[in-house]
């Protein structure tokens, strides 16, 4: 359980590129199990990590303890700071106060992008979520984990953690004790519903992103699926390519030959079984020098055996239709 929490976070730090290989990283901690599994998993990955507590004592003693406990176990400056009005307030003093320390990382979770979603649609109208990172360059490399695999890293690595009993009375905490166990009565699926209004990226139709995720996940050598408009998604080992009808820009290709990929030029590119240079092709053709990044190449493992519209490879003749909107 631990390992596997702590590769996706590697993989969304890399993915994301939140801090840079063996980079140093200052975590801002309260002492709860988010933050304090943020710290963990950032050393165990090699990073040069530090960590800071603003401590705002709403709380008397409680906040007392959490400062103490942050700076003892976790080696963490405490910063002595105001309380203020509301939570919003709260975390915008926290960034400020801890603005000049380098890279921050914070514990904000799937589990709080969740409630914040459903916090700002009911509020504003809004589904605009956490992000991973702010333009201030806060990160947050814990997106993808859900709260309750930060308790379990917790728990498995033995760490001590603090519990906030204020939560409870805020808003988030309303949402969070309240209104989505409500919702999760009405759809299992709510948590992962809510965090997907929050990916403004154009999405595929859901029964297609499916088939797709199958096609990937299979431990099978070989592997194909059919997408529908006489398209086919193959698999073989670590290639995933699609054969039939593709779109490529204003481009229209179609071949019943397997095995083809597209793509745009790259420095040399040569046709198959020709001498003359790719780009060469384009100045002959009259290709406009702003177009030729765009032109789609048809390639056949390493060969390019089809630059559309202006030439084919020796034996690949009316292997591929290619035609542009416009054509249509």
């Amino acid at each position: 359980m631990a390992s596997a929490v702590r590769d996706r976070i590697e993989a969304s730090i890399r993915r994301d590129d939140l801090i840079a290989p063996g980079g140093e990283v200052r975590c801002l901690v309260s002492g709860g199990p988010d933050s304090t599994c943020l710290w963990h998993v950032l050393r165990e990955l090699g990073y040069r990590v530090s960590a800071v507590h603003v401590n705002h004592g709403l709380r008397g003693e409680e906040s007392a303890k959490d400062a103490r406990h942050c700076g003892e176990l976790l080696g963490a400056d405490v910063i002595e700071a105001p309380p203020a009005g509301t939570e919003a307030e709260l975390r915008e003093l926290r960034y400020r106060l801890t603005e000049g320390r380098g890279l921050r990382a914070t514990g904000h979770t799937a589990s709080d992008q969740v409630e914040t979603i459903l916090y700002r649609l009911v509020s504003s109208g809004s589904a605009k979520g956490i992000k991973v990172r702010r333009e201030d360059g806060v990160v947050r490399p814990l997106l993808g984990v859900w709260r309750d695999e930060t308790e379990a890293y917790c728990r498995e690595h033995a760490l001590e953690v603090r519990r906030d009993s204020s939560n409870v009375d805020t808003k988030r905490g309303l949402i969070r004790h309240e209104i989505l166990p409500r919702l999760r009565q009405l759809h299992p699926g709510a948590d992962g519903n809510l965090i997907a209004l929050a990916d403004a990226r154009p999405r595929l139709p859901r029964a297609l992103e499916r088939s797709l995720a199958e096609l990937i996940s299979s431990t099978e050598g070989t592997k194909s699926v059919d997408l529908g408009d006489r398209i086919r998604a193959v698999r073989e080992y670590d290639e995933l390519r699609l054969e039939g009808r593709v779109t490529f820009g204003p481009w229209l290709l179609e071949s019943a030959r397997p095995g083809l990929s597209v793509r745009t030029r790259r420095p040399g590119d040569r046709l198959a079984g020709r001498s003359k240079k790719v780009q060469d092709l384009f100045v002959d053709a009259k290709v406009p020098r702003l177009e030729r990044d765009e032109w789609p190449l048809v390639t056949y493992g390493d060969d390019i055996v089809l630059v559309p519209g202006i030439a084919e490879a020796p034996g690949w003749e009316g292997t591929v239709r290619a035609w542009k909107d416009t054509e249509r």
